[in-house]
């Protein structure tokens, strides 16, 4: 007999930045509130970049969700954490290897150390593996300077599903995955990890990011486009041992918190409910990936003939600086005015952590970059030689 569990899963990006988002801690507090007031079976939380935030949201819905994790990573932490109604048995995070720029600090995603993270649970006998995921942002659509960066995460993530859903039931994802159901990063994710999106066709209409009905959604925006950019997902896949259907999908908070004029976040929240039957096989899905193979290959090669672009304007920048101050070292004697001097060392100093900084960004960053862009490139290119094989096989 078929053994039979149905289960509910909500994804949030809180936008939790201490001092810096508004209402942080009264939306925080509504959030868990919410929470708490509920039924789910897993939440997935992105941007919980204060660890005193988890641990409020955790005390709050104990009753509910009593098992947790929060990913720590990079300096001020990952910002990604599961809740959960049943006992989480192992835990594993991949941190990616690109991250955005340690020099872009107003963006602030490299200081996260982002990654995908893993909690494996096990409920009536189904294994299920629970991953969350907060890829790169798009700061500027019109030029993207992380459009590579979010390519390879987006590539990463599915190999690091494809490679640690052995022995899962199961496969549920959620995050914000900053990328839409047209864009490459999503086909990616999907493609290659052989995710279903919970949303269904009837529902896509539900955006998660820029609503008109969000209160910290800017107005232009809001007019463009009313009902938002559908950035946040919740993906699935059942395996021969488990079938896996998602019947339900929507967004679960109401558009303002109670007795309050502003929204829980700048990103709505959504939820899908999962019916999982042990016994019976799930569908097998192919998605054609050639096509979007390529096109990312192209984007990786690109990012790289960025990359040593950078490091020649950075080389040349280092040259330019290295004779004035080699220049002003001989002008120390002529310099008698005490106020003079002090001035002409601090413009010294200022230019020499200059000088510290080009030289770091050609050398140690640089190959940083370069090398994981080499190590994504090649990794497709084998992906892309084995579709082309199958489809040689099938002929």
């Amino acid at each position: 007999m078929s053994e039979e569990i149905v289960l509910k899963v909500l994804t949030l990006n809180c936008w939790g930045i201490p001092y810096i988002s508004k209402n942080h801690i009264i939306r925080v507090n509504a959030i868990a509130d919410k929470l708490a007031d509920e039924h789910y079976d897993f939440v997935c939380l992105q941007e919980i970049w204060s660890f005193n935030d988890f641990r409020l949201i955790n005390a709050k819905i104990q009753d509910k969700l009593p098992y947790s994790h929060y990913f720590f990573s990079g300096v001020i932490g990952s910002g990604i954490c599961i809740f959960s109604r049943y006992l989480i048995l192992d835990v594993m995070f991949h941190k990616w290897p690109l991250n955005g720029y340690v020099h872009k600090i107003h963006h602030g995603d490299w200081f996260g150390g982002k990654g995908v993270g893993l909690c494996k649970v096990r409920i009536k006998n189904i294994n299920i593996n629970i991953y969350i995921a907060h890829l790169h942002a798009e700061y500027c659509k019109e030029n993207d300077e992380y459009a590579a960066h979010r390519v390879m995460q987006a590539f990463d993530t599915a190999q690091f599903i494809r490679m640690t859903k052995g022995g899962a039931d199961a496969v549920i994802l959620g995050g914000d995955l900053n990328t839409e159901p047209q864009n490459l990063a999503y086909q990616i994710i999907c493609g290659i990890g052989g995710l279903i999106d919970a949303c269904s066709k009837n529902s896509t209409h539900l955006g998660t990011n820029e609503c008109a009905n969000n209160s910290y959604t800017n107005i232009r925006v809001a007019r463009k486009l009313p009902q938002g950019k559908r950035i946040d997902h919740i993906l699935y896949v059942g395996s021969k041992q488990c079938k896996i259907e998602a019947y339900d999908y929507m967004h679960p908070f109401p558009t303002r918190i109670p007795n309050m004029n502003f929204s829980y976040s700048d990103h709505e929240a959504i939820m899908a409910s999962f019916k999982l039957t042990k016994g019976s096989p799930s569908e097998k899905i192919h998605i054609d990936m050639k096509e979007a193979l390529k096109e990312a290959i192209s984007i990786c090669e690109a990012a790289l003939l960025n990359v040593r672009k950078q490091r020649i304007h950075y080389l040349l920048i280092s040259f330019i600086l290295v004779i004035p101050l080699m220049w002003s070292m001989g002008l120390d004697y002529l310099i008698t005015n005490f106020e003079i001097s002090i001035g002409f060392n601090l413009l010294r100093l200022f230019l020499t952590a200059i000088l510290c900084y080009v030289l770091f960004m050609s050398s140690i960053w640089n190959n940083l970059e370069q090398n994981a862009l080499k190590a994504w490139c090649s990794t497709m290119e084998i992906h892309l030689m084995k579709s082309n094989e199958n489809d040689e096989c099938d002929m």
